[in-house]
């Protein structure tokens, strides 16, 4: 199964420590890992191996639901930060729309991404 990972800027930590965290659980079942590119650049210097797409406002996010589209993804974690103002808004809601059409499941927060991923991987 391929998880596309994303998180905006104050949420990169978050998402690093949460892929951390699940390590074993993602070398188990063989997942492969796609990101957005500065999310991607996190993920790997924390020793996480991950294919890399642009970053979100440069067109990352429309790549990741092309790859959805394409039947490439089977789950997303995107750590969004509510309180923060995106000047790539519309991507981040086409994602989440893409999502929904292709019935893809989209964790928005390390509760739900836990929650998914204990339950895809059962």
């Amino acid at each position: 199964m391929k998880i596309a990972i994303i998180a905006h800027d104050g949420k990169k930590a978050e998402m690093v420590s949460f892929m951390m965290k699940h390590l074993d659980l993602l070398k188990e079942e063989k997942i492969t890992l796609v990101a957005t590119g500065t999310t991607g650049t996190h993920a790997e210097e924390a020793g996480l191996k991950v294919s890399k797409v642009l970053s979100g406002p440069k067109g990352g996010d429309a790549q990741i639901a092309a790859m959805v589209a394409n039947g490439e993804i089977g789950m997303v974690f995107f750590f969004r930060d509510p309180l923060g103002m995106h000047p790539h808004e519309p991507d981040i809601a086409m994602l989440m729309r893409i999502c929904d059409v292709h019935n893809i499941p989209l964790a928005t927060n390390p509760a739900t991404a836990k929650l998914l991923m204990k339950q895809a991987l059962s």
